[in-house]
């Protein structure tokens, strides 16, 4: 019977190992060892099953990155507000339905209604900051008061009606954070602080403060001309409620189980926050409350990742499984949404590895056109050659990599896409595979 126990332990534990070196390999090929790092963890069931850092933390000192060192999250931060708002909705404090002119009595709406729930599902259409020609870097370095940030742009055009379209919005999350100040008597960095860091152990976990001396703080760096670069200057005044916090992988950890676990909001409220958005025309968006929403390989996902002067995010989180995964970089030349995912699809035994295959040039040519997600949002599929390229409104061209007939990827980025032909043969549409499905109708 020992005999018997050993070998089933021995199994599992070369399993294990085997289970790491593929994380390793992955994670080794994102962070090289003598380059900006990344940490990484892998969580099943509650269980940390992987925790490792890569590359350094700081170049010029020449200090190996550790799963202790601390990291601007970015976007993630939205999480945190988001559930702040919440859970002041829970004690009476604030209703989702409120108008933001119940808090920000001067605010122009355009004689339109905006409301809580538009700023935390990115349907305000509120112009974000971030986007406007005139936040230079220049104007990134300057600090703002709260208001004083608000009064910088309030006054620009609308996008579109509230609840008219889908649009990924910063200045909506810094009003949430205005908002959470007024609702709560307190200012965002102590709410959030006392809150949830707090009560959860979350010590290092912070609002980032940039003069503040902070215990095992990562250097961010960037890419420049020569080579990678010390992250340009940004006030941390500005990213506020929308990005200023920073934290660690084990943090970020301790704060999604909790919150799964029902310590962090109710149920009911963490219901509302992982349920698509509904536009007025009825179509349902991929983002709730803090939190992007979609499938990975057919197991659903609630996540964020983050982007901010020196350093990139992404968290997700698969509840049916119980799998959760970070992967934080210092370095804005190392993304890690495409890994987490990666890493993420592995941890429940679901990954695949693809073989690039070689497609006629004729079938590459019956693939170019432009395809409609939506009327804003349309993908243009061109070709060079042997060379298939996909553009969507407003971003860069991406290659995509054949790995069978009619289906391509770009595992950088992680994304797949399918060809969809008619009855005749013809293609008629194709299907995008990122943070979900989403099919997209040939126009052209």
């Amino acid at each position: 019977m020992k005999q018997l126990l050993l070998l089933v332990f021995v199994a599992m534990f070369t399993g294990l190992v085997a289970q790491d070196d593929y994380y390793n390999k992955v994670l080794n090929e994102r962070f090289p060892a003598d380059s900006p790092g990344g940490t990484a963890i892998i969580v099943k069931k509650g269980e940390v099953v992987y925790h490792k850092a890569f590359g350094k933390a700081n170049l010029e000192l020449d200090v190996d990155m550790t799963t202790d060192h601390i990291f601007r999250i970015g976007s993630i931060t939205k999480q945190f507000t988001a559930c702040a708002i919440l859970k002041l909705a829970e004690e009476g404090k604030l209703s989702l339905d409120d108008e933001i002119t119940k808090f920000l009595p001067k605010y122009p709406t355009k004689r339109k209604t905006i409301t809580v729930e538009h700023l935390l599902n990115h349907t305000s259409g509120i112009a974000s900051y971030t986007g406007l020609k005139k936040w230079d870097a220049e104007t990134r370095k300057q600090n703002f008061t709260p208001q004083e940030m608000i009064d910088y742009f309030k006054n620009e055009p609308m996008d579109f009606d509230p609840g008219d379209a889908f649009r990924y919005n910063n200045s909506g999350y810094f009003l949430l954070g205005y908002i959470i100040e007024k609702a709560s008597g307190m200012p965002y960095a102590d709410y959030i602080e006392s809150t949830f860091f707090k009560p959860l152990g979350m010590s290092s976990s912070s609002y980032d403060r940039t003069s503040v001396v902070i215990p095992n703080r990562a250097a961010g760096y960037e890419p420049g001309l020569l080579g990678v670069q010390n992250a340009s200057f940004v006030s941390m005044t500005q990213p506020y409620a929308a990005g200023s916090l920073l934290s660690t992988t084990g943090d970020l950890n301790t704060w999604y189980q909790a919150v799964v676990s029902g310590k962090v909001v109710s149920r009911e409220s963490l219901a509302k926050a992982h349920t698509p958005a509904t536009l007025n025309t009825g179509d349902k968006t991929s983002y709730g409350f803090g939190w992007s929403l979609g499938e990975l390989e057919g197991s659903p996902f609630f996540g964020h990742g983050g982007g901010i002067n020196g350093f990139l995010t992404a968290s997700t989180y698969l509840p049916e499984e119980e799998v959760f995964v970070a992967v934080f970089s210092n370095c804005n030349c190392h993304d890690p949404g495409a890994v987490a995912n990666k890493l993420a699809v592995m941890a429940i035994g679901k990954y695949e590895e693809r073989k690039t295959v070689e497609l006629p040039e004729a079938m590459l040519a019956s693939y170019v056109g432009k395809y409609e997600l939506s009327p804003q949002f349309i993908i243009t599929i061109t070709r060079s050659g042997k060379q298939l390229k996909a553009q969507a409104t407003g971003q860069s061209p991406i290659d995509l990599v054949a790995f069978k007939e009619h289906h391509f990827h770009h595992e950088q980025i992680g994304i797949k896409v399918r060809f969809n032909p008619d009855d005749d043969g013809k293609i008629s549409s194709l299907t995008l595979f990122q943070n979900g499905e989403r099919d997209a109708k040939r126009v052209e």
